[in-house]
């Protein structure tokens, strides 16, 4: 949670452990930076890092450095913050068994330092550090198996990256079980030796139903690198396309690598995420023995060709990407422009809808006010407390 909108925003960073001051230069810091304004923020930075708690401010500051210097400022940052918890917390607070350990974030002093990680995260992998990267995360994931910083996601192609396949194909089976009850233990991350047996049928059915695309990708490609062209590497390829077609379909059209993350408001499977994972993993497949392999895959492939959104209309795409999608919501799809002009009238509230939705998320994220009218709320958990924000 964007911490101007969580609990942080009426507690302080870090809850109350920086100065007024110090978070008011950061914020304003970071307005800057979002404007593209680096060299007027510089000074704002500058004066909240006189806080040596405002670890925010050195993560801030790092995305302003060439990597190796930014790279530098983290891992200071990293042993400043960890020591900082250690005065705070108790010595023991990063051990195994301690009270803390598997409660990070949950406990408002910690946030600071899990974004200095996940800050250390993005940029070990720019460096292509990749197993920095994994064991970054892996630390992350000790500290807090329940995942509130949506690393999981990222971890299975960090993995891959780093060339730990069958580590990365346990991670993201311990996540997509179907029977899970609970959060694996240590964030999924006590790896184990993985099985080529297919999914059940049942297990199937659930992940068809509500499988994490970039997972079930993580999973297929995964496989395919431990056992080439298997049944289960199969399996999971059908089911990636059909839980976010947009990744396959982008990878098949071998369209470029996104040049960088997605920072718009996203759903379960979407556009967005998918935009990530190709950020993240694209370069695996476009492999020519990889990218062949699932251009190959026929039963892949139908679940990626689409029918034309003008319900007068019944035609299916016969390749990849043949039909254009409607540019202002990215979701409906038409084979002729006439399609798309007979349909507007129909499709026009609902392509209205899902931008505004969109609009309005982003402008809330930013701070923004949002327009007249719509309500959103977020709610927040720490420190044996609840909050609810209202906007």
């Amino acid at each position: 949670m964007n911490r101007r909108h969580g609990m942080e925003s009426k507690l302080g960073v870090g809850g109350g452990t920086v100065s007024l001051e110090a978070q008011n230069n950061l914020d304003r810091a970071e307005d800057l930076c979002r404007r593209r304004k680096p060299e007027k923020a510089l000074p704002f930075l500058l004066k909240a890092m006189e806080d040596g708690n405002n670890l925010d401010a050195f993560v801030q500051a790092a995305f302003l450095f060439p990597l190796p210097e930014a790279l530098k400022a983290l891992e200071n940052a990293e042993a400043k913050g960890r020591e900082g918890l250690k005065q705070l917390l108790g010595a023991t607070c990063f051990d195994d068994g301690s009270k803390e350990v598997g409660k990070f974030y949950s406990i408002l002093e910690t946030r600071p330092y899990m974004r200095v990680l996940q800050a250390q995260v993005r940029l070990y992998f720019e460096a292509s550090q990749f197993g920095k990267s994994s064991d970054t995360m892996i630390e992350m994931l000790r500290l807090c198996p329940g995942d509130n910083m949506a690393q999981r996601t990222w971890h299975g192609s960090m993995l891959l990256s780093a060339g730990r396949t069958a580590e990365a194909l346990s991670f993201v089976k311990q996540w997509l079980a179907h029977n899970r009850r609970q959060t694996p233990p240590r964030g999924g991350t006590i790896f184990q030796t993985p099985s080529s047996d297919c999914l059940s049928s049942e297990h199937e059915q659930a992940l068809l139903k509500r499988g994490d695309g970039s997972m079930l990708h993580t999973a297929a490609l995964a496989c395919f690198r431990l056992w080439g062209d298997c049944p289960v590497a199969r399996q999971y390829l059908r089911l990636a396309a059909c839980a976010n077609p947009v990744i396959l379909t982008k990878i098949l059209a071998k369209l470029d690598k996104p040049r960088s993350l997605n920072n718009n408001p996203r759903g379960f499977n979407s556009p967005e995420e998918a935009q990530d994972y190709l950020w993240l993993t694209q370069n695996l497949w476009m492999d020519p023995v990889v990218w062949e392999w699932a251009n190959n895959d026929m039963d892949a492939k139908k679940a990626l060709l689409k029918s034309c959104s003008n319900v007068n209309c019944n035609v299916v795409e016969q390749s990849v990407t043949q039909f254009k999608r409607c540019a202002a919501c990215k979701e409906a799809v038409y084979c002729t422009q006439e399609c798309q002009k007979s349909h507007w009238k129909t499709h026009k509230p609902t392509c209205k809808q899902q931008k505004q939705l969109k609009d309005m998320v982003r402008a809330y994220q930013k701070g923004k006010p949002i327009p007249d009218g719509a309500h959103m709320a977020s709610a927040d958990f720490a420190n044996g407390m609840s909050f609810i924000n209202w906007a």
